[in-house]
């Protein structure tokens, strides 16, 4: 029997053949287990249309099965989760109170209340501000918001801009310069108070000689005894803002009020890593004097009045340095208002303490 040719006799037509050929393909029970030369040639045809090899019978690919390597990197990082939480259990607390705690934004007005609490942690070397609010808080001079600058008194609005930017350079001069934290003689700030003011010219005079309670550098400036205190690392958190108006005869008054955050620990060779943190709290009422009005000098303020809140700084008589209290010498006044001093919602002086006075931190 001849290929393509039916048991009758007669022949299949070429569609008939392509119709036959497609029921093969798609298991058609009468399929020819060996397909005829014509077949063969009506199929290699089929084959060779344009649009045929995209969905053509012999154009599917069977599809590669997936491979199942997503769980194995989950697999493999949750490992070394567990392995890190084990070996550094603290770091990773750190990490994710860290992610849920951002940078506080600048303070431009006095806030309603105190920081919330934070977690119990003590403070470390590489850390020495874990468990407070300042680990929050900017850096330096970062920390002390100023204002947009308007025109006051007898200052244009360039002018008080500068006198703004002065203002907060006395702040960094008096209480974030590494040399007078470390005891040296204030200079720089010194530099920026009006000569003519004797008062407080009386004061820079003596209080560096013979420190007291009325002629006290603390009053100013902040100061460590280096053969007692070392700061731990070179950063100081701060927080805090200028504010400014027209004060006396046109004067540009300018009001700072800022909270300095000191981590220190024993100078003595061999001691533990024992941390304590004195937290400062500084507000100062500087004039900007018309010169026309005023006996001054160009670029000199008129300090107006100065006042601090202090904890961890000391207590007894005044050495011209903070002493902070570790643990063999911790001296509190058991009598003394208890103190928040991350609080900043009351004006300094109010529940604080200062100069000899102890009072009793809630939290340092």
């Amino acid at each position: 029997m001849g290929a393509g040719t039916e048991p009758d006799g007669s022949s299949r037509s070429d569609e008939e053949w392509e119709r036959f050929l497609r029921e093969s393909v798609a298991g058609a029970a009468d399929a020819p287990k060996e397909p005829s030369a014509r077949a063969r040639d009506v199929a290699k045809r089929l084959r060779a249309e344009p649009g045929r090899g995209r969905e053509g019978w012999r154009s599917y690919t069977p599809a590669r099965p997936k491979r199942r390597t997503g769980w194995y990197v989950v697999g493999l990082l949750a490992s070394l989760v567990l392995l890190v939480v084990a070996l550094a259990p603290g770091r990773i607390v750190d990490l994710f109170a860290g992610a849920d705690s951002p940078p506080l934004s600048a303070e431009t007005t006095r806030p309603s209340q105190a920081p919330s609490a934070e977690a119990a942690q003590r403070p470390t070397m590489d850390e020495p501000f874990r468990g407070s609010p300042a680990a929050r808080w900017a850096t330096g001079a970062a920390g002390i918001a100023v204002p947009k600058a308007g025109a006051v008194g007898w200052m244009s609005a360039a002018e008080v801009e500068r006198a703004l930017a002065r203002s907060r350079d006395f702040l960094v001069a008096s209480g974030l310069d590494g040399g007078v934290l470390r005891g040296e003689r204030p200079e720089e700030a010194i530099a920026l108070i009006n000569p003519h003011q004797k008062d407080v010219q009386g004061l820079l005079k003596t209080a560096f000689r013979t420190p007291s309670e009325k002629n006290d550098p603390l009053l100013l400036f902040s100061r460590f005894q280096t053969s007692r205190t070392h700061l731990v690392g070179d950063v100081v958190k701060t927080r805090g803002r200028l504010t400014y108006q027209e004060g006396e005869r046109g004067a540009l008054q300018v009001t700072a009020d800022v909270t300095f955050v000191y981590p220190v620990t024993r100078a003595e060779a061999g001691a533990d890593d024992e941390i304590v943190r004195t937290i400062v709290r500084r507000e100062l009422v500087l004039s900007w004097d018309d010169p026309e009005k005023v006996i001054t000098e160009p670029g000199t303020f008129s300090i107006v009045s100065y006042k601090y809140d202090m904890t961890n700084g000391g207590c007894g008589a005044p050495t011209g340095y903070f002493t902070p209290p570790f643990d063999t010498d911790h001296r509190t006044d058991e009598a003394g208002t208890e103190v928040d001093p991350y609080d900043r919602s009351a004006p300094v002086g109010e529940g604080g303490s200062s100069g000899a006075e102890c009072g009793r931190a809630t939290r340092s």
